[in-house]
């Protein structure tokens, strides 16, 4: 439906015959209105789409094109000093415009961040933080929003990517134009004339899948490449480096074909420009982990001149390091439109006439991607970042199918099992510490873990308490094993951001309280499990297990209270149970009781399969005998956790 004032006059016996009556009508619309007025006393004609270079000089609301590039950090942009690659279409924009300094995704991989995107709310919020979730939320109380920019008269547009990891409603339909028929990458050529719009064209050429396959032949010379330290300088790494660098050279070029179709239609200077990566990336340890390669990206805004009361410096050309959170996009968006923005959008506005103060601080978070458990919560501001690893005992590269389709991964991890990784490179597959602290400033690379410098403990228990304060704020979700969080709002036939709400369901002081004890790995605290083990919530049950199996040795007197909680109501109690008296040298009932929730079954089947990867030598004949009984060893992007382990032992 057209936003814009229209008068369709008709000779009619319900219309007076005067010419004058409807012109005066047409004439009383056309001052009332903020478009176009349609006026014919012979018929009606539905007005056609824009054509190039038609442009309403009556506009009062900008039109925004936003760009999006996927997984692209800040290193890999050259006016960011990046020295791999040459990005000249967004360096252009960033000297035409205002590059900020300090942007970061709040959750490192694509579908949760998209999930942030369309609703302006956190994850965690929402319980759409683990990837390929599709968790449903209430839409009747959150909308996406594109459907309030269409309420406030605009074109949305979005041909390309959605993927929002949410249920209960198909991505493309919020938007005016999602793809299909028409088939155009630039969504405005579909807007009625003079009609604002709001177009988002994202760009797959830096995908993550661009450094799979081949890495010989590559444009860019492997030597010239400057590799993050936590890498090692293997031939691989260096090779698949180029083939990246190729890669995301083609999406600085599709940059500025997009912007040179904007020219071509005449919107350039009526048109703010957005570009940002969609989170940092590829190589290993940045996309999916919350260290500055995963989560630091660009953000580059140009505002044409007629729109200058929205800059956010004294003039283009310059760089602008308030911090920004992608939650704080889409709120941002609906600001410049003068569109209703509902109390659900959690970030800020950062620009226009409508902007709020910057936050003091940044939030992000990270669970399961794809077939790997994990759980991260991040706080930082423009220098130092503080990170909670909820699940310590996981190592930050396990292996991940579709991350290993990269050459430099598997070559690194090759590299590691024969031993030859130090300190700095062979981190990132051995178990981590709880807390980690780090100096970006001075180690982008996030490889000196500082948490325990005298002369960092006031910031560092500053940033602890406000990401204690943020996690109570948002509601945060994830103090519950993923599927122990499913079960329960299912019961309650709930949505999670309903559950998490209500305080009866979810007591998430509490839950924090209780995680909190448990990844202090204090001996003095083991009575303090052992009675937790019996209590009737499930959540303290597993918090108090995970105690448990952080003191290693220090928790033998726990042997009986660990060999009841075998047979434990909730699956994810029992499996850690079992790992623990594993490790502590009791396996055969342990073993027997994976061995049980293999073969009969269990609702956490990824947990189980994590968990028997982390279990290792003890568990293996399990995996043995699955495989030889025809288990399956694929996963959705290629081999599972079960089938590697087969593979790597010949089976």
């Amino acid at each position: 439906m057209n936003f814009y004032p229209r008068v369709f006059c008709k000779s009619s016996s319900v219309l007076p015959k005067s010419r004058t009556w409807i012109v005066f009508l047409c004439v009383l619309y056309a001052l009332i209105g903020n478009g176009r007025v349609v006026c014919s006393a012979q018929n009606m004609a539905r007005p056609k789409a824009s054509e190039p270079g038609e442009v309403n000089a009556n506009q009062v609301k900008p039109n925004i094109l936003w760009i999006t590039s996927e997984d692209n950090g800040v290193s890999w942009v050259s006016c960011y000093g990046g020295t791999n690659v040459q990005t000249p279409a967004i360096d252009q924009l960033a000297k035409e415009g205002f590059r900020y300094t300090h942007c970061f995704d709040n959750a490192a991989v694509c579908a949760p961040t998209r999930s942030c995107w369309i609703t302006g709310m956190h994850g965690v919020s929402n319980g759409t933080q683990p990837m390929r979730s599709r968790n449903e939320i209430p839409h009747d109380k959150i909308k996406y929003y594109p459907d309030l920019l269409r309420q406030a008269g605009y074109h949305t547009s979005n041909p390309g990517k959605t993927d929002y990891n949410i249920g209960g409603r198909p991505d493309k339909e919020c938007w005016d134009y999602a793809g299909g028929k028409k088939q155009t990458q630039y969504g405005w050529k579909l807007r009625e004339p003079g009609q604002p719009f709001f177009a988002v064209v994202n760009i797959t050429d830096s995908h993550e899948s661009r450094a799979h396959g081949s890495v010989e032949n590559t444009k860019h010379d492997p030597a010239k490449m400057k590799l993050f330290s936590y890498h090692p300088d293997l031939p691989d790494v260096r090779k698949n480096y180029a083939k990246y660098a190729d890669a995301v050279e083609q999406m600085d070029r599709r940059v500025g074909e997009i912007v040179a179709a904007l020219k071509h239609d005449g919107l350039y200077d009526d048109t703010i420009i957005v570009y940002n990566s969609d989170h940092g990336g590829v190589m290993a340890r940045s996309k999916r982990f919350l260290y500055s390669s995963g989560v630091h990206c660009p953000l580059v805004v140009r505002i044409p001149e007629k729109w200058k009361q929205f800059y956010p410096a004294a003039a283009p050309g310059t760089t602008v390091d308030r911090l920004v959170s992608f939650v704080d996009m889409p709120k941002t968006w609906l600001s410049l439109a003068g569109a209703e923005i509902p109390d659900q959008f959690q970030g800020r506005v950062f620009l226009g006439e409508g902007v709020e103060s910057p936050p003091t601080y940044h939030f992000g978070f990270r669970e399961r991607a794809d077939e790997r458990l994990d759980n991260v919560r991040l706080m930082r501001d423009a220098r130092f970042a503080y990170h909670k690893n909820y699940m310590p005992y996981a190592p930050a590269g396990h292996h991940l199918a579709y991350l290993w389709k990269s050459p430099l991964t598997a070559a690194w991890e090759k590299h590691h099992r024969e031993g030859k990784t130090d300190e700095i490179t062979g981190r990132f597959f051995r178990p981590r510490v709880t807390e980690e602290f780090y100096d970006n400033e001075s180690d982008f690379d996030n490889v000196h873990n500082l948490i325990d410098a005298p002369e960092q403990q006031a910031r560092i228990a500053e940033l602890k308490s406000a990401m204690r304060a943020k996690q109570l704020e948002l509601r945060d979700s994830g103090l519950m094993p993923e599927k122990m969080r499913e079960r329960r709002a299912a019961a309650h036939n709930v949505t999670l951001y309903e559950m998490v709400r209500d305080e009866s369901l979810y007591p998430l002081e509490k839950y924090l309280d209780a995680a909190d004890l448990a990844l202090a790995r204090e001996t003095a605290n083991l009575n303090v499990f052992e009675t937790g083990m019996s209590d009737a919530d499930e959540v303290v049950r597993w918090w108090s297990v995970v105690g448990i199996h952080l003191l290693g040795a220090d928790a033998a007197e726990a042997i009986d209270v660990l060999e009841r909680a075998l047979q434990d109501e909730a699956d994810e109690v029992r499996m850690m149970a079992a790992w623990t008296l594993v490790n502590l040298g009791h396996p055969d009932d342990a073993v027997e009781c994976l061995d049980r929730l293999l073969f009969e079954g269990t609702d956490d089947e990824v947990m189980l399969h994590n968990v028997i990867d982390w279990i290792g030598e003890p568990a293996f004949p399990l995996v043995k005998k699955y495989i030889g009984n025809g288990g399956n060893r694929q996963g959705r992007y290629g081999i599972g956790i079960l089938g590697r382990i087969a593979e790597l032992n010949g089976w």
